[in-house]
């Protein structure tokens, strides 16, 4: 999340984006230790519970890497439309974990901020996604995995 920015009453959390567009790019794989990465660094620099980020991360970049293998590649829907679902999927999550933890939460404001996360995350994931393409191809050559059919 980007502290202290607020737009439509929510935060655009950066990070989440981020791990799925490198997951629908690279991978479910990739998105996974993308996530795990990503949120370790968050749990550590914000003294929270170590690995609770994580946790959220790390499915939310299978996740998307896992759309992007069966169904997404390629289609100019997949970014925005895997990045608005796992948006409601961590928020979500997120609260569910904080309620197994036993932490007290605001339900109340965590669900009613999911409409505007995701919309967030679906305008955030356009540029987003062509700067991690630009970076990923220029850094490496990235490795696809390849399709999976479903029939």
């Amino acid at each position: 999340m980007i502290s202290g920015v607020r737009l439509l009453g929510a935060e655009p959390d950066v990070l989440l984006v981020t791990v799925v567009v490198v997951a629908l790019l690279a991978g479910s794989v990739a998105g996974a230790s993308a996530g795990f990465v990503g949120g370790l660094l968050v749990d550590v620099m914000t003294l929270g519970t170590l690995g609770q980020t994580s946790i959220i991360l790390i499915l939310a970049g299978y996740w998307a890497g896992r759309y992007g293998e069966t169904t997404g590649r390629g289609r100019g829907y997949a970014p925005p439309l895997a990045a608005s679902a796992v948006t409601i999927l961590a928020v979500v999550g997120g609260v569910a974990l904080h309620v197994l933890l036993g932490e007290s939460v605001s339900a109340r404001t965590a669900l009613a901020s999911v409409v505007p996360s995701a919309l967030l995350a679906a305008a955030l994931a356009f540029p987003l996604h062509r700067l991690a393409r630009a970076v990923l191809s220029e850094s490496a050559p990235l490795v696809r995995p390849r399709r999976i059919d479903l029939a």
